[in-house]
């Protein structure tokens, strides 16, 4: 134990530095994720066939492919392609875009869950398609759909250790340099866990707290 204490007081600095660029990559990732989940779900219940076309076809894809071999494209063939990207912004971008269809389908959930009755009085209020998707459906649907996505916050956080691969110096990253270097695996991958949970806590209570209030509201 004393050991283990030594080495925590040793290695956390190192792994406080990578938790920080995890936390800023789920942050980044998170916000794409559901940005781009708007938009899959606006697209696939569009009115123009090709646009609900082109949703279904994004999710099926995505959905197949395993988000390090998304990264590994986006960081190294899209180079090949003149989009040289920095290994943050690629991280970002493959997390977000790898995110993107589970969120649209937690955002669809959400969506299907308002109430019809408020969508038709906003309709009998004159209000236009993107006004009542603006001020009605996309607010409530979001509520709805606020534990799905609190679920989907933990699991990108967790998943932000498959951008090491790309050489982000995140917290699984950091970890890793430091277990080649001292060998103390035991040590350094049990931080590493306790690091993982101590962020993943605060995000299930902070959706909780979105809950009640939303329930409040």
């Amino acid at each position: 134990m004393i050991d283990f204490l030594n080495d925590a007081h040793a290695f956390l600095p190192m792994l406080l530095r990578g938790l920080l660029v995890t936390l800023e990559l789920t942050v980044c990732a998170l916000s794409l994720s559901l940005a781009l989940g708007v938009v899959w779900v606006v697209m696939g219940r569009a009115g123009f066939a090709p646009w609900r076309w082109i949703s279904r076809s994004v999710i099926t894809v995505v959905r197949g492919i395993p988000i390090i071999v998304q990264l590994f494209f986006i960081y190294f063939v899209l180079p090949d392609w003149g989009l040289d990207l920095p290994p943050f912004v690629a991280g970002v971008m493959g997390l977000g875009l790898a995110y993107s269809v589970y969120q649209a389908e937690n955002i669809r959930g959400g969506i299907g869950a308002v109430d019809k009755g408020l969508v038709e009085a906003g309709e009998a209020l004159g209000m236009n398609r993107v006004t009542l998707w603006r001020r009605v459906i996309l607010p409530l649907g979001l509520r709805h759909a606020l534990p799905s996505i609190g679920n989907t916050m933990v699991m990108l956080l967790k998943d932000t250790s498959i951008a090491s691969t790309i050489t982000i110096a995140e917290l699984t990253r950091e970890g890793q340099l430091l277990a080649i270097s001292t060998f103390k695996n035991g040590s350094v991958y049990a931080l590493i866990a306790l690091l993982y949970l101590a962020a993943s806590l605060p995000l299930g209570a902070l959706v909780k707290t979105l809950e009640r209030k939303g329930r409040l509201a």
